[in-house]
């Protein structure tokens, strides 16, 4: 089969979880024997391939807000004739919309007899969601029980969704039991976090606890869109000035995507400290999948996904109990070496064939 996903701000390599997902299920897909397409806005990028079309009708500033996405698409013409004659080329049997705007579900452009899915990887009940169900997508997808709860929530029938999970777009083996205890005795904390202010890296660095005695490595990226006008830069900066006092503490630049696991693989352990519910937890997966255990808040999909590779705490507790509970498992050599050697089996479903092939079952209505 042919299959393309639709969405305007993927590009490879892109610090942000949706587009890493896109590309996971993808990988999958080609190891199923089908052929994968991506639909995304302009500009192009040097590390395009012939998988990535890029429209020559919608170039997106960086970053992009929705606003200027909208405005954009004041007239939505041009884009629908364009991804119309994309998915007419190019012979797609199934196009899935990876969002409601930014992935143009609440416009559908699709021709007919194309099937259509719509994936829902962030909560929104807005008129873009409701016109995008209004278009009857043959499949609804999102990435775990914890979405069609809180979809549920918002008063929509979540009845007939499906749940496919984000897959795991590399693999890293493990540290050994030798390694893994270096790391524990010494080995640095790490955490690789979009500069998004809900992802409670400046919390993190502000309740830093006087005594950690190891270092602490910082991974900051700025993806290709943001909430508000200078977003990013805003907190980039803040975690700047809290880690200029704190000389365990390293801020580094983004990383390639190949380059996360190894990088986490090294780590003692790694923080999620996002401070709103994550709806899959890229990063924690990465993490576990390499026998790092994480610890974070008990909050949306992660606590499912860490399960017993690493430790919860409440969000009302703060950040300083994440600091405590991290030095806490820390200590604890049972438990920490426990919380390792779970955390790859935690996540062994997360195989991008294996995704690829809940995937399809979800778009096909049957095994395939």
């Amino acid at each position: 089969m042919n299959i393309a996903f639709v969405l305007l701000t993927h590009n490879p390599d892109e610090p942000a979880g949706i587009e890493r997902s896109i590309a996971s299920l993808a990988e999958g897909l080609r190891e199923a024997g089908h052929h994968p397409l991506i639909i995304a806005a302009g500009p192009a990028n040097p590390m395009d391939d012939s998988s990535l079309l890029r429209l020559s009708t919608l170039t997106l500033p960086r970053p992009a807000r929705e606003e200027d996405l909208l405005a954009l698409l004041a007239d939505p013409t041009p884009v629908e004739r364009e991804v119309r004659h994309l998915l007419t080329t190019h012979r797609v049997d199934l196009v899935c919309w990876a969002d409601a705007v930014w992935g143009l579900g609440y416009l559908n452009p699709a021709p007919v007899g194309v099937r259509t899915a719509l994936m829902v990887h962030v909560p929104r009940a807005d008129k873009a969601m409701h016109q995008s169900l209004a278009h009857r997508p043959r499949a609804v997808i999102t990435t775990g029980d914890f979405m069609i709860r809180e979809m549920a929530d918002t008063g929509l029938d979540t009845s007939s969704w499906h749940t496919v999970p984000n897959a795991l777009l590399h693999q890293t083996l493990p540290s050994g039991p030798a390694e893994r205890e270096q790391l524990r005795h010494s080995g640095p904390v790490r955490i690789v976090a979009r500069a998004e202010p809900q992802k409670g890296t400046a919390e993190l660095l502000a309740a830093f606890p006087d005594r950690l005695g190891r270092p602490v490595q910082i991974v900051l990226a700025a993806a290709g869109f943001e909430y508000w006008p200078g977003m990013q830069n805003q907190t980039i900066e803040q975690c700047r000035e809290l880690a200029a006092g704190l000389p365990e503490v390293e801020l580094l630049p983004a990383l390639p995507w190949q380059q996360v696991q190894p990088f986490l693989a090294r780590a003692a352990a790694t923080l999620v400290g996002s401070t709103s519910p994550e709806t899959f937890g890229n990063v924690a997966a990465e993490a576990l999948s390499v026998g790092t255990p994480v610890v974070g808040y008990r909050l949306g999909h992660l606590p499912d996904l860490v399960g017993q590779g690493g430790r919860m705490v409440d969000l009302t507790d703060g950040p300083k109990h994440i600091w405590r509970t991290l030095a806490e498992l820390l200590d604890d050599r049972e438990a920490y070496h426990a919380a390792a050697q779970l955390g790859p089996t935690q996540v062994a479903p997360l195989a991008p064939r294996a995704v690829a092939e809940t995937f399809l079952t979800a778009t096909l209505g049957e095994k395939p």
